[in-house]
């Protein structure tokens, strides 16, 4: 089964294709805030690449967040476009699991952090089992010095790894025990969400377009400015 994964959750726009055969192509482009119109151009370009055909894919797997607003509804959105119209299965992934597959292979805590606007992070922690990682916590928010202080408190070796870590670099760089990562790993992989999706694929562990939903931490800011703006009258 070809497996078309979907990532939108940050300021870059990603899509790949893959199955059995592991991810057969892959793109990824940063264009600032427009996801509406940078996605179905790289949907395109990433079939015609391929050689494949919308018609061969088997199913649509989306990052689901947290991560960006606006770029959460645009990448959900246009899966369960895709999958209403193609009738396709669909699978929903974090988009912090998505940062953390690539580190499967280390033996450190791997905490992941998400720029979340406003001066937070959205972040959750993860530990190497056997065949992958497994989240040890629930995605939750901080502002970069409370994370910062949970992790010298923890005291252990940690790989700090998302573009909200590397915007932050200089509240986490002071402490021994985190290494942030490169950024080349900043931003979560479409190739990760098609391999996370594959096994899952599998097992027919899918969704229906109408329980997909985007994982929202948080009030969209528009709504939070109402809000403050109502409380403040």
């Amino acid at each position: 089964m070809l497996i078309l994964g979907i990532t939108t959750s940050t300021a870059q726009v990603g899509c790949a294709i893959g199955g059995h055969e592991g991810v057969l192509a892959s793109t990824h482009v940063a264009r600032g805030r427009r996801h509406a119109e940078t996605l179905a151009p790289a949907i395109d370009f990433l079939c015609r690449q391929a050689r494949i055909d919308l018609a061969d894919v088997g199913a649509i797997a989306v990052d689901v967040g947290p991560g960006m607003f606006t770029g959460l509804r645009v990448g959900v959105a246009a899966a369960k476009a895709l999958s209403h119209a193609r009738r396709l299965p669909m699978i929903g992934v974090s988009s912090l699991d998505l940062l953390a597959f690539p580190l499967r292979h280390s033996p450190r805590r791997i905490v992941c952090a998400i720029d979340g606007g406003r001066g937070e992070l959205f972040h959750a922690a993860y530990r190497q089992v056997p065949g992958g990682v497994q989240r040890m916590d629930e995605p939750a928010v901080a502002t970069p010095a409370d994370l910062a202080s949970d992790l010298a408190a923890s005291r252990d070796d940690v790989l700090l790894v998302g573009d909200g870590a590397l915007r932050h670099r200089d509240v986490f760089e002071p402490l021994d025990q985190v290494e942030l990562g490169d950024p080349g790993i900043a931003y979560p992989s479409a190739g990760s969400l098609v391999q996370l999706a594959h096994p899952r694929a599998l097992r027919e562990e899918f969704t229906g377009p109408g329980d997909v939903a985007p994982l929202y931490l948080r009030k969209p800011d528009a709504e939070i400015s109402w809000t403050t703006r109502d409380g403040a009258r």
